[in-house]
């Protein structure tokens, strides 16, 4: 499995606190910046690991600003993306049932550390159920190509 793995300033010690833990579980990550505390733009890092993820270059992506909302609006300006915010572990597993996301986004002044691991495991634990939810997920595809 391969992880994109994104953040601005406000994320990058959570980003390197998720990018740790799966390095150290045998998961590989690519890390599309930011690299330090200094105050840098999110959309272009979101853009790059998003596009990762939509190409099939990488599995899953995590993204991290202040709040996950604005990395999670532009991660989803890219055609495939499906990035969701989640705060708790419902959100996490049902975002990944329900709705397929392949790019978690996270606060980093919104949720701790410890809360951001769990969420990432059980992210990338936990399938797409199918079913009814795949019609759904076509209809979010036929938004973006403006059948619908």
């Amino acid at each position: 499995m391969k992880i994109a793995l994104g953040c601005d300033h406000g994320g990058f010690e959570m980003k390197e606190a998720v990018r740790q833990h799966l390095e150290g579980k045998g998961i590989q990550c690519e890390d599309f910046g930011a690299y330090s505390t200094e105050s840098v733009d999110y959309a272009p890092i979101a853009a790059k690991a998003a596009r990762s993820v939509a190409e099939g270059k990488a599995d899953f992506g995590v993204l991290i600003c202040s709040t996950g909302i604005g990395i999670s609006m532009a991660a989803n300006k890219v055609k495939g993306i499906r990035a969701a915010v989640c705060t708790n572990a419902h959100c996490a597993e049902m975002t990944r049932r329900h709705n397929n996301a392949n790019i978690l986004c996270m606060g980093g002044q919104v949720i701790d550390k410890e809360t951001a691991l769990q969420l990432v495991d059980i992210f990338l634990d936990t399938g797409f159920d199918g079913g009814r939810h795949a019609r759904r997920i076509a209809q979010i595809a036929q938004i973006e190509e403006g059948t619908l």
